[in-house]
């Protein structure tokens, strides 16, 4: 992606940008720097639904995907369905954030079911050997063996309960490496502050919650990670900071091809610019630039590297991301599944659209949030604004 001069110049003007309301929002707030001018005024977080839509109201009709490939509801009411994990035999499990709740839908489809309630948003799951694991606002916890026990699960033990308590961007998210280690996102506590020790990092530790410890730091909102299944690099997005500008910084998606690297939070924007507040006296070139810019504030939250053979050659070895579209934006842009394709192990050459229709006349009428194949090597995607689960399969010759 080429990087425009556009973002500099508008980095400028910030010289002469308008003054702060006087009655400022609490520190963490998305709220928190919002100019007082009545544009930036009108913008505000979006409320989705009050429940789940029902299953005739989706929006199926308005979601397009490339020639050959259908899309169908593969399960709805799942109240603010976000994290998908999928087992061997196709049980899905479907985490959410406001619900507070796990689902379960079973292997083919059918109706889903909550299998754990009232916990603390259980955004983050993974699955292994059998074991759930889930991590909530401060604690990750493990369902031991509940693929034998989806009709009665197991009480969920505490393995680790350190990570951080400031609500901000306290949604995690969870997966299970390579290296049989668990990876946990800990993000900023805020739209843009000084660091904290422990925030803005993806820390990894055993499966049972041991030897915790930092292998990046520099970001600033990720809720969304994979591995390459060729090179074992952690691949993530990550989304940057509010009220600099409608256009500026875009959203990001990165590579972890060393441990320990920085990646700029809050000191540099997409590896161009210094922050205008944060940013005296350090360089953009002291941190790791982004892999590809993914459009601004267009939220990239679940990502997944396609392994199976069922969609078309093109697609097989490539990132799909499922970016949830902006809030604080005039004009609405992003809300879709994306595919990053690859140039070589560590490079993007270039992001296109794959599934689109979730914003009509600027509007929402659904939010993509995670992606996850099915065992026929179809596509899941996940839909929080309607509390619904999407199948995208490729039919074509």
């Amino acid at each position: 992606m080429t990087r425009s001069t556009t973002a500099l110049a508008a980095i400028l003007a910030l010289a002469s940008a308008p003054v702060l309301a006087q009655d400022e929002p609490e520190k963490g707030s998305p709220l928190e720097g919002r100019p007082d001018t009545p544009a930036a005024q009108e913008l505000a977080p979006e409320t989705p639904p009050a429940l789940p839509t029902a299953e005739a109201d989706l929006p199926l009709d308005m979601l397009k995907a490339p020639e050959g490939f259908s899309v169908e509801v593969y399960a709805s009411g799942i109240d603010n369905a976000r994290t998908l994990r999928v087992a061997d035999d196709g049980t899905v499990f479907v985490g959410n954030w406001q619900g507070n709740d796990v689902y379960v839908i079973p292997a083919g489809g059918g109706e889903p079911r909550k299998i754990y309630e009232d916990l603390d948003w259980p955004n983050g799951l993974a699955l292994h050997d059998g074991d759930l694991y889930i991590a909530e606002h401060t604690q990750i916890s493990v369902a031991e063996n509940i693929m034998d026990n989806l009709d009665s699960p197991p009480e969920l033990k505490v393995i680790y309960d350190e990570l951080g308590e400031p609500r901000p961007h306290g949604w995690r998210y969870l997966a299970v490496g390579p290296d049989e280690q668990l990876y946990v996102s800990n993000s900023a506590p805020c739209n843009i502050c000084a660091r904290e020790e422990g925030f803005g990092e993806i820390r990894r530790m055993g499966l049972d919650g041991s030897g915790a410890e930092p292998i990046l730091t520099g970001m600033r909102n990720t809720v969304g990670f994979d591995f390459n299944p060729e090179t074992g690099n952690l691949w993530f997005t990550d989304n940057q900071r509010d009220w600099l500008s409608e256009d500026i910084p875009e959203d990001e998606l990165n590579v972890l091809t060393e441990e320990g690297q920085d990646f700029g939070f809050p000191y540099c924007h997409n590896g161009l610019y210094t922050d205008p507040e944060f940013g005296w006296g350090r360089q953009c070139s002291e941190f790791t630039d982004p892999v590809a810019l993914l459009g601004p504030h267009t939220a990239p939250l679940g990502m997944r590297f396609y392994t199976a053979d069922a969609f078309p050659e093109q697609y097989r070895g490539q990132i799909f991301i499922a970016k949830h579209g902006p809030w604080n934006r005039t004009r609405k842009e992003g809300a879709e599944v994306a595919v990053a394709y690859l140039d070589g192990e560590t490079g993007i050459e270039r992001t296109e659209p794959f599934l689109t229709g979730f914003i009509q006349d600027n509007e929402y009428v659904g939010r993509p949030v995670d992606v996850e194949w099915l065992p026929d090597g179809s596509m899941l995607v996940s839909d929080d604004w309607n509390g619904a689960v999407y199948r995208v399969s490729y039919d074509g010759s």
